[in-house]
């Protein structure tokens, strides 16, 4: 598989609404003062002039971002994220059903068949440092297909630990039902909240169960007050910063393609409302990072 091409589109990827869209690439930001990891990326999925694996890696190293944690959500894309990890020094990779992809595979009857695949792909290769995203997702899946997505959440939390794997959660409109199958899973050494959407309180609690907290480009947007009081609580020590690009591009470029050379406008956003010195808070989210995805790559 070549990863020079994406799997899909983001058009595939999200419910169409309709609304017309700026495509324009934002401008690079200003380097960061020490390099950082996009700890959630999904380099496969094309979003209006599309970067290739290449030209994403270089555009991001230029401003401080040296290293990405690709995220793999179907099987095509784990299988992308797994060669594209191996070819790029710049890479690792996560690999999962993500929580609206389990329900389609129980459907079908392959959610077994896939599920043996996304732990040949976790097998495969030492770059694969993560299980995820998985989750749960009451969003975009009804009741009908809860069951199979908590089954399949459950399953990747097995995986990660069998594996010692980091694992990567997606938590849509489901904070309590995530924190209940973790407990009742018992929770993997090393676990992340990717692209945390709760309050300072749910921060709290996940904060307490030994979390990391990965924070996307939601923390700029006007209607996040939430989300940055929960921001405020992290400890450096706990805290990441993701993209989820071509998702959740940070104001002032909300609703743009995102990428990884984007991650400076959120990590600069993340200083002031921390009112830290953002090379202090650069080095401290490399640091945690390193320790979030079992060391350096």
């Amino acid at each position: 598989m070549s990863t020079g091409d994406p799997t899909r589109s983001r058009a595939a990827t999200e419910e169409k609404s309709g609304a017309r869209r700026d495509r324009e690439r934002p401008p690079a930001p200003e380097p960061l003062p020490h390099p950082v990891v996009d700890n959630h990326c999904h380099l496969d999925i094309a979003d209006g002039d599309w970067l290739s694996t290449s030209e994403a890696i270089a555009a991001a190293v230029a401003v401080g971002v040296p290293r990405i944690v690709q995220i793999g959500c179907d099987l095509p894309g784990a299988r992308w994220a797994v060669a594209a990890a191996a070819e790029h020094d710049a890479l690792v990779a996560g690999v999962a059903l993500h929580p609206n992809e389990a329900p389609r595979h129980a459907v079908a009857g392959t959610l077994e068949e896939a599920l043996a695949e996304i732990e040949q792909l976790a097998t495969s290769h030492d770059k694969v440092r993560a299980i995820g995203e998985t989750g749960l997702d009451t969003f975009r899946t009804g009741e009908d297909g809860r069951a199979a997505q908590e089954e399949s959440f459950r399953r990747h939390i097995d995986l990660a630990k069998r594996l010692d794997k980091t694992l990567v959660i997606h938590d849509r409109d489901a904070h309590d039902d995530v924190l209940r199958v973790l407990e009742e899973e018992g929770a993997p050494e090393r676990w992340v909240m990717h692209c945390f959407s709760g309050d300072a309180a749910f921060a709290r609690r996940c904060l307490d169960r030994g979390a990391h907290l990965s924070f996307a480009g939601t923390v700029t947007f006007k209607n996040a007050a939430s989300l940055r009081e929960a921001l405020a609580i992290t400890p450096l020590d706990r805290m990441l910063v993701e993209t989820d690009a071509p998702y959740l591009t940070p104001t002032p470029y909300r609703g743009r393609p995102n990428a990884s050379y984007l991650v400076p406008v959120t990590v600069r956003a993340m200083a002031e409302v921390l009112q830290v010195d953002l090379e202090d808070l650069c080095r401290a989210v490399d640091a945690t990072t390193e320790t979030a995805f079992g060391g350096t790559w």
